[in-house]
């Protein structure tokens, strides 16, 4: 009977043991989802003020200007230690009217402008020089990301019609077709040379992850419309999803799992950049209808340290019961 008697004890011990590791697995889970945010504006803006992209040394990319549309890109800009710089189009353009999409880590940033013919064209400022970007025989071009290595990835029309996303590597096109796609719009690239972006069919938006031709969806679970914005070295994706009530939320997809980002307050969320230390950039809609940029900084995950002191107490707290338990009976 003694030896029946201590097993009920083991027992109970690996069960707080359990409990203990369980505590310490769903604090570092939520630690990984919990984020502060920062509204970033450019001064003086009464219009809207929207982010695209982020380096690893937090250098960021968007751009400021007239109302989602009406006429004109508005201004791209760059934001780096608390100091904006407006970024200047080529000559002939149509005022202000450049948007800035994407930013690589050498400082070298892609995006588009409207010139004074209202054409529109990608671009590349790199070095206080800016370098025009024509997908050939394309009567469109907007150049959306670039990587360390100078891809550029982006979209363009054709007079044929119908929209196609492009990779452009030392002056050289590929054309970027999702097989079955109405449209087909590529907008992030990492040094590996993963490619993301958004289709349409006729089902509505779709995300996709483009490595080396081979063609994966991404849709946010319960979602209507899924765009993707950026990727980074990690493989890390960012973009927005419409819901059922019409309602657009930011997300990060993580190795297969999707967390939503949501700022607080906002009436819709869309994140749009990612490095590699998980600073996320995007754009939010407040109450008002206003837009504004954001930066959204993953909180510090609790060192192990803390974990294995949380899981301890509960199990202090288990051996207690149990000692206890043992003195009544």
């Amino acid at each position: 009977m003694a030896g029946q008697a201590s097993k009920p004890g083991i027992r109970g011990r690996r069960t707080w043991m359990g409990v203990a590791l369980a505590v310490a697995l769903l604090a570092s889970a939520n630690a990984h989802a919990a984020y502060s945010y920062t509204t970033i504006d450019y001064p003086g803006t009464t219009g809207v003020t929207g982010l695209s992209g982020i380096t690893n040394s937090g250098q960021m990319v968007g751009t400021f200007g007239p109302f989602l549309g009406t006429s004109g890109l508005g201004t791209g800009f760059l934001f780096n230690a608390g100091t904006f710089t407006p970024i200047d189009v080529p000559a002939g353009s149509l005022g202000p009217s450049a948007a800035a999409s994407g930013i690589n880590d050498l400082g070298q940033i892609v995006g588009s402008y409207q010139d004074s013919a209202g054409f529109r064209h990608g671009f590349l400022a790199s070095g206080g020089s800016i370098t025009i970007i024509d997908a050939p025989g394309a009567s469109l071009t907007i150049a959306n990301g670039i990587n360390r290595a100078g891809q550029v990835v982006g979209s363009y029309f054709s007079s044929l019609g119908g929209g196609h996303g492009f990779i452009e590597t030392a002056g050289d096109f590929a054309t970027i077709d999702i097989p079955g796609a109405l449209l087909t719009n590529a907008v992030g690239i990492n040094t590996a040379g993963q490619v993301v972006g958004t289709y349409q069919d006729g089902a509505g938006l779709h995300g996709f992850l483009d490595m080396g031709g081979s063609f994966s969806t991404i849709d946010a679970p319960g979602a209507v419309n899924t765009s993707v914005m950026g990727i980074n070295d990690l493989g890390q994706i960012v973009g927005s999803f419409e819901d059922s009530a019409g309602i657009h939320h930011g997300f990060l997809a993580n190795g297969g799992s999707f967390i939503t980002l949501d700022v607080p307050g906002a009436s819709a969320t869309g994140a749009a950049g990612i490095n590699m230390s998980g600073q996320i950039v995007g754009t939010y809609q407040d109450s008002t209808g206003q837009f504004h940029g954001f930066l959204a900084a993953p909180v510090p995950e609790p060192g192990t340290g803390v974990l294995w002191i949380a899981g301890c107490i509960v199990l202090a707290a288990g051996v207690r019961r149990r000692t206890a338990e043992r003195l009544r009976g």
